[in-house]
């Protein structure tokens, strides 16, 4: 059994934004947990935040997602 793991090698061309660091980083210089990526572009890696908000906003107002059931406190029966 290896004592430590090995460290995921980055690809050259994939671009990360680093959660902790707040930084775009070529390769996984960080924890996967830490990132977001690969993107394709270190300018799309810069916005991965910007993206990440707009694709959260377009999660909570799809109606697909917030359908009406019976019985869950919400809707025209809720009092």
């Amino acid at each position: 059994m290896a004592l430590f793991k090995k460290r995921q090698e980055g690809k050259p061309g994939e671009w990360y934004y680093c959660l902790v660091h707040k930084k775009v980083e070529e390769g996984p210089e960080c924890p996967a947990k830490d990132r977001f990526g690969p993107y394709g572009t270190p300018e799309e890696a810069r916005h991965a935040m910007e993206t990440a908000q707009e694709r959260n906003l377009e999660w909570d107002t799809d109606p697909k997602w917030h359908d009406k059931r019976s019985g869950d406190g919400e809707g025209e029966n809720a009092t």
